[in-house]
């Protein structure tokens, strides 16, 4: 693998010198490691190792710098040939992100500080997988900055446990007891509190010295700092030194390390430097170092912001020395078993080869229910080309019970569009949602302005649908829509075809549950209806919008009474919610009084009841989808719309259609102003010969299978 770690610079810190140990790490196993900073002390390391390092100044917040940058980035993305970018600080993150998605490489962050909610800490949660060094930070990065917990990796961070010289606690000095903060010195790390404890401790311990290691951003601080010791008359006691990368000897100078942060901090990697040297540790209980330290066991707890407890447990260890070397030896245990930097790096390593293996792709089908089931065959087809990636569908509300328990797609995102997402905000909110899941390849199949753009707001770097001007230029693998006369899953395929994926199977399926089942046999034993009793379905409307579909109440009421009459036959009314009215009116002209179903399933409650049917019919609609994934006989009835291009794939239907006989049909209008001819045109008696085809079929089978069952 060639891999690219990117951050403001390389000098002495935590987050730095982590840097260099994977850049040695990677290449003493054979892959390419690049780094990407504005230099600093630890850059010659990396040229030692082979690892090669460009200057860019990547840590400035300038907008102008930051688009500059990119392209920099970009550049040298390309020249190295890199697999994955691995981002360890906010600025950094934003300018590799946005070369990761202009190249198509692969983005992850290391999460290494507790970050507040701002724009700029935004990009720290962008990574396809966003690794943390503990629990509390995992917590932060998913309530704070939403990251699905799906894309966290938890990796403590390590250290070189070579470097590190065990001390066996009986060398301790007997005289001269050095205690020592090693951090930057800023206020959120506590030295305040430190030096106070000092002053506490410094009564109670003659020989009592005390050292702060770390460079301050801010002079005015370590002046401020430098103040308080001459004020509490501790100058001679307390002294500074430099940052250094050559921790282990600071850490053999010293008996106690103290941490006094008093805000979460994401992990403390000092700390688990001085377990490896076998120096006992007092902190702060805050944040990720909770992880770390055992209480009482390989370090004591002090509350934040209190010099007097801190002073009582740095006096604990030096007058307990059984305490003392105890905490020493579980704390170098710990380390070795937990906080190894081999283990790190192996696991970091994983997570590499886990972010190029998988494959997050979304499909976007928001419409109506029927196309939704006619992306059935599609997501198969997407499924068996990609059997490892993680699939997501952006549904609308009202076809998500479509897909529930498909078993091609590993989550629903759903939408609705007319309520809470409706409009500019509305979509900018759902490219958020969809952003959050870091996708690879966005498949649209919906193929609308909308669905364009949020294609394009989720940030896939691969984005294919249709070429057919709705704002289609938000797409970068598109196909021109100038097939004609395809069916509506032939039309997906040619889209599919663009992401490499074939189309073989256009059966059409559902996943009702045993409840859906369950539901639908109690609504038949409700209607009095009796096991081997013959039932049709009719579907008395198309949608209250397309009212041009529809065919009239009275030719329906009229066809239900001659099923009734001449087949013994009852019929079943079905519809949604909004067409139990109509359904009703059916009812009030019909002498053979059909069961109502409208507006009393759910779909997959239907589908369950459709089975039952010895045939269906229907207009142009989702229920004539639903028989045909359901294996039920329909007919369907086409007046506005055109068969050729939304007729169900089922070999067992029958399609009556008028658009020869009328210049205006196909109209694809929801109004008609030739009072509906295409529909009224539709006799009943040609419907009721098609449907008793079916019926008598069916007859004549069960007949057949009645006598082998005999003769046997």
């Amino acid at each position: 693998m060639n891999i690219l770690q990117i951050l403001p610079s390389l000098d002495v810190g935590g987050v730095e010198t982590g840097t260099v140990d994977l850049a040695k790490y990677l290449v003493s196993h054979g892959h390419k490691a690049i780094t990407v900073s504005a230099g600093g002390r630890l850059a010659k390391e990396l040229d030692a190792i082979g690892a090669r390092h460009y200057n860019l100044p990547v840590g400035r917040k300038s907008l102008i710098n930051i688009i500059r940058m990119i392209g920099a980035v970009k550049e040298v993305i390309r020249r190295e040939d890199i697999d994955i970018v691995h981002a360890r600080s906010r600025v950094p993150a934003l300018i590799a992100f946005f070369a990761c998605k202009a190249t198509g490489r692969t983005f992850i962050t290391t999460a290494h500080g507790y970050y507040k909610k701002h724009l700029m800490s935004e990009s720290m949660s962008w990574g396809k997988f966003v690794i943390v060094a503990s629990n509390i930070m995992a917590k932060h990065m998913v309530h704070v900055f939403g990251v699905p917990p799906e894309r966290i990796r938890l990796i403590p961070r390590g250290v070189d446990i070579a470097r590190f010289k065990f001390r066996d606690p009986a060398s301790r000095r007997p005289k001269e007891f050095v205690i020592g903060m090693v951090s930057r010195i800023t206020p959120m790390k506590g030295h305040m509190d430190f030096i106070r404890a000092v002053s506490i401790l410094s009564r109670k311990i003659p020989q009592l010295r005390a050292v702060i290691v770390g460079e301050a951003p801010k002079d005015k601080y370590k002046e401020d700092l430098e103040l308080l010791i001459r004020r509490l008359g501790l100058a001679g006691t307390i002294k500074f030194t430099p940052a250094t990368h050559d921790v282990p000897s600071v850490m053999n100078d010293l008996d106690v390390l103290v941490s006094a942060t008093i805000t979460p901090e994401a992990f403390g990697r000092v700390i688990i430097e001085a377990h490896a040297a076998g120096v006992p540790v007092v902190t702060t209980k805050v944040g990720g170092i909770v992880d770390i330290v055992e209480d009482g066991k390989t370090g004591l707890f002090t509350a934040p912001q209190n010099p007097k407890e801190m002073a009582e447990k740095i006096f604990k260890l030096y007058e307990d020395r059984n305490l003392w070397k105890g905490i020493a030896y579980e704390s170098r245990k710990s380390v070795e078993a937990t906080f190894n930097l081999d283990k790190m790096m192996e696991k970091t390593i994983a997570v590499y080869e886990e972010a190029l293996r998988t494959l997050n792709i979304l499909v976007i089908k928001m419409s109506a229910i029927g196309d939704c089931i006619l992306s059935v065959p599609s997501l198969a087809a997407i499924r068996a080309a990609y059997p490892n990636a993680v699939i997501k569908v952006l549904v609308g509300i009202q076809s998500r019970e479509i897909l529930d328990g498909c078993p091609y797609v590993n989550e629903l995102i759903v939408c609705d569009l007319k309520g809470k997402d409706k409009g500019i905000l509305g979509l900018w909110r759902l490219g958020r949602l969809l952003r959050k899941s870091c996708f690879d390849i966005a498949i649209d199949l919906q193929n609308s302005k909308k669905s364009h753009i949020l294609s394009a707001l989720g940030l896939a770097p691969l984005r294919y649908g249709y070429d057919n001007g709705k704002f289609s230029f938000l797409l970068n693998k598109k196909i021109k829509d100038d097939a004609p006369y395809l069916d509506p899953i032939e039309h997906q395929s040619r889209t599919l075809k663009l992401a490499g994926v074939k189309l073989t199977d256009k059966g059409l399926r559902l996943w009702p549950s045993r409840a859906d089942e369950e539901a639908a046999q109690k609504f038949l034993i409700d209607n009095w209806v009796k096991p081997e009793q013959a039932l049709v379905g009719i579907n008395i409307r198309a949608s209250a919008k397309w009212v041009t579909k529809n065919w009239p109440v009275s030719s329906i009421a009229a066809l239900s009474d001659r099923l009734a009459k001449e087949l013994n036959t009852r019929v079943v009314l079905t519809g949604a919610s909004e067409d139990a009215e109509f359904a009703r009116l059916v009812l009030s002209q019909a002498k053979s009084k059909p069961i109502i179903a409208a507006g009393r399933t759910s779909l997959t409650e239907l589908a369950c009841l459709m089975k039952r049917f010895s045939v269906f019919l229907t207009p142009d609609s989702a229920p004539m989808h639903i028989a045909s994934a359901v294996g039920v006989p329909f007919v369907a009835l086409f007046g506005p719309t055109d068969p050729a291009r939304h007729l169900a794939p089922s070999g067992n239907n029958v399609v009556i259609c008028k658009s020869g006989e009328l210049k205006c049909s196909p109209c694809y209008s929801p109004t008609c102003m030739k009072n509906f001819l295409c529909m009224k045109r539709i006799t009943v008696d040609e419907v009721f010969n098609a449907m008793k085809s079916f019926l008598v079929n069916e007859k004549e089978a069960r007949i057949e299978s009645a006598s082998g069952n005999n003769a046997s």
